[in-house]
């Protein structure tokens, strides 16, 4: 079944239609009989192909998550095109590959999220908050992401890493960068498939990549001659550890996956509990008891990661439909989030919601998000520092959203305390 012309997800523009538009367009489409197939633009020096089918239904995305076996995440599941190697070499990371690496390098930098380190986090994650309040009470109410939302998971990835805070403002521009690349704001170049556009926008991309690939591997190199006991060194020492090239891949994923879905998922978050003040209410009521689902929602209302490729390893049946041995298809995400045959009232913003089967954090399977615990800590303390401190914050106005079918995020939020 080919894509009814006016919902073309493969054009920008498609992308920079409001967020209502977008949602009633994967609405039309979880209706149709079978998963839409969607042609794929060519991206010049990069290429392209035919195709893809999108998954827009809940049942699909989760099956195909967890049938990695057929559904695989190789050669690359964060690029509608295969990524050409001058670009993989920084954006090959361990979601674009399958079993046995993948869970080689998930064995390794799960180091950075086991429950004990997690917990000597706590402590650092409450006083990070605390002085990013601090901050924003000086500077006075502007813009909630470049004040709050973006400070705190950017800080926190690369306290991590053990980056010093004079490089933090540099890490952030270069991940905006890298996922703001169809964005003129980020990049300085206007949307769209031209030579020359695409050139300028791949420059761009390739020294971000290039700059934070060697601050880690710079890192990596200090890290194993002197060892801090920071997660550099748990990484590159031991039995089992991650190359110089490698390094450099996890961090921009962590700093693109920990840094930016977090910050938008924070931004969303003061949003939605300004539209929904009963929730709000709700939520203040017993913060402790509802914090947990409370983040979940957030997560499921704004999907900030729209959707990952995935590319079948064989011919397949997948609930009904036969897909051929190198078909691409697209999770996408924020559509299953909506799925009206799992979740009640899709539309609707409720933190009491149960049971909450969201793919927010990706699928059930191998490539389930690593960081997702942290990241609802992160969300925790935030907003519990948030509405404690400042009990009358409110966002104003719209968000101004970012250009991206890959990002659900949000570039500015005006806010007022």
């Amino acid at each position: 079944m080919t894509l009814p012309v006016d919902l073309d997800l493969s054009e920008i523009p498609f992308w920079g239609l409001p967020q209502a538009e977008r949602m009633e367009a994967f609405r039309k489409l979880r209706g149709l009989e079978r998963p839409a197939f969607v042609r794929e633009q060519t991206v010049p020096f990069v290429g392209g192909g035919p195709g893809y089918y999108a998954l827009v239904r809940h049942a699909d995305v989760t099956e195909a998550s967890r049938n990695a076996a057929v559904f695989s995440s190789e050669p690359c599941s964060n690029s509608i095109p295969d990524m050409p190697r001058w670009l993989s070499v920084y954006f090959g990371s361990m979601i674009n590959m399958d079993d046995p690496r993948h869970a080689r390098l998930r064995r390794i930098v799960s180091r950075a999220f086991t429950p004990r380190v997690l917990s000597k986090m706590e402590e650092d994650l409450a006083t990070a908050a605390a002085e990013i309040v601090d901050r924003a009470i000086e500077e006075g109410p502007g813009d909630f992401v470049a004040q709050v939302a973006a400070r705190l998971p950017v800080r926190v990835i690369c306290d991590m890493m053990g980056i010093p805070a004079t490089m933090h403002d540099v890490v952030l521009r270069r991940t905006n960068i890298i996922l703001g690349n169809a964005d003129r704001e980020y990049t300085g170049i206007d949307p769209g498939f031209s030579r020359v556009n695409v050139a300028r926008g791949l420059a761009k991309l390739l020294h971000a990549g290039f700059s934070l690939n060697r601050l880690a591997a710079r890192l990596g190199d200090e890290r194993r001659k002197r060892p801090t006991g920071d997660l550099v060194s748990l990484l590159v020492n031991g039995e089992e550890r991650l190359t110089s090239q490698e390094l450099g891949s996890f961090f921009i994923l962590l700093v693109v996956a920990g840094s930016e879905t977090t910050r938008n998922a924070i931004a969303y978050g003061l949003k939605l509990f300004t539209d929904h003040p009963e929730q709000r209410e709700l939520l203040l009521g017993d913060f402790d008891g509802r914090i947990v689902k409370a983040c979940d929602e957030i997560v499921r209302y704004a999907t900030p990661v729209i959707q990952f490729r995935r590319t079948l390893t064989r011919d397949h049946e997948l609930n009904g439909t036969a897909y051929k041995k190198g078909d691409k298809v697209l999770l996408f995400y924020n559509s299953a989030n909506r799925d009206e045959s799992v979740f009640t009232d899709p539309d609707a913003f409720d933190i009491t919601r149960d049971p909450n089967p969201h793919v927010g954090f990706g699928g059930p399977g191998p490539h389930y998000c690593l960081g997702a615990h942290l990241a609802r800590r992160e969300m925790t303390v935030m907003f519990r520092e948030l509405f404690t401190r400042l009990p009358a914050i409110r966002a104003e106005g719209e968000p101004d959203f970012l250009l991206s079918n890959f990002i659900n995020g949000i570039k500015h939020l005006r806010y007022t305390f």
